[in-house]
């Protein structure tokens, strides 16, 4: 397959374009970058330059390629506009054609599950600074009526690769000795391996689920607090974790503070039973007490 993937140069989408290419499958990936394009172009993909919501660069992306996955996503205050003009081009260019279309979206429209473990069909407390996420995910779901093999994935805190959340945690506890996290620390993240998290986008598109929606989660929750402290132990020396509340978070990192504070339990099987789809590495936990970074 051809597969045209946005934010093919970003955290999950570089896994995602690994993924395809060992399997055999040739990627087109969309950036803003010259110099992610060269990256892009080194590692075997087709670069292409410009942006995710320019209509005649996704219509003539969508028409050249036999899947889409939608990776491509920024934290700022036209992230809304931007995603969903994005999807509707994607939908409207892909009409009728039976093609797969993944969107990504994420657990944080859940918002605080309130202590017990949420799935595909749990109602949804979507936080203000990620509403209009939800409105994205109806418009894929829906594409099913246009005839688009349209497939929403709900991935939780995602780890592995060097990247993510973790990543950061390494960063402050070797550059200043501390790391920082939003609130006490008490509230849970679900969290799945990113290379998991490819393996799922490659079942989604060569075995099609029209308008369903899928967690991609792995492993139990575990506190934040416990997650910072097994950073803090990995790297010694006396690394302390320290709370910031979140009111000086959000003025410090913006609204992605409070997805950090969220406490979510999301688990799903569904996934399992569509696709045979299993985690295959290790807990965070574990990771973070193996992996390099």
């Amino acid at each position: 397959m051809n597969v045209f993937v946005t934010g093919a140069a970003g955290y999950i989408g570089s896994a995602v374009c690994d993924l395809l290419r060992q399997r055999g499958h040739t990627v087109t990936g969309l950036t803003r970058s010259h110099e992610k394009a060269e990256t892009l172009r080194a590692r075997g993909d087709q670069p292409l330059i410009g942006e995710v919501d320019d209509a005649d660069l996704i219509y003539a992306a969508c028409n050249r390629s036999d899947a889409v996955i939608h990776c491509a996503m920024e934290f700022n205050p036209s992230a809304g506009v931007i995603d969903s003009t994005a999807v509707r081009h994607m939908i409207d260019a892909m009409r009728g054609s039976l093609k797969p279309l993944v969107y990504t979206s994420g657990v944080w429209v859940y918002g605080d599950t309130r202590g017990r473990t949420a799935g595909e069909a749990s109602a949804l407390h979507t936080p203000d600074f990620i509403l209009w996420r939800t409105s994205v995910e109806k418009m894929v779901v829906s594409a099913k009526e246009a005839g688009i093999s349209a497939v929403v994935l709900r991935p939780g805190m995602v780890f592995g690769r060097g990247g993510g959340a973790l990543a950061g945690m390494f960063r402050q506890a070797r550059t200043g000795n501390a790391i920082r996290i939003v609130g006490d620390g008490e509230n849970h993240w679900s969290t799945v391996h990113i290379d998991d998290l490819a393996e799922l986008y490659l079942h989604v598109i060569t075995r099609p689920a029209a308008g369903e929606i899928f967690i991609a989660t792995g492993g139990i929750p575990h506190q934040v607090k416990r997650i910072a402290s097994e950073v803090a132990a990995r790297c010694g020396n006396g690394v302390k974790v320290e709370s910031t509340p979140l009111g000086l978070a959000t003025a410090q990192m913006g609204p992605i503070a409070a997805g950090l504070a969220l406490d979510q339990k999301v688990a799903s099987t569904k996934a399992a039973r569509f696709f045979g789809w299993a985690v295959r590495h290790p807990s965070v936990i574990e990771h973070i007490r193996t992996a390099e970074y």
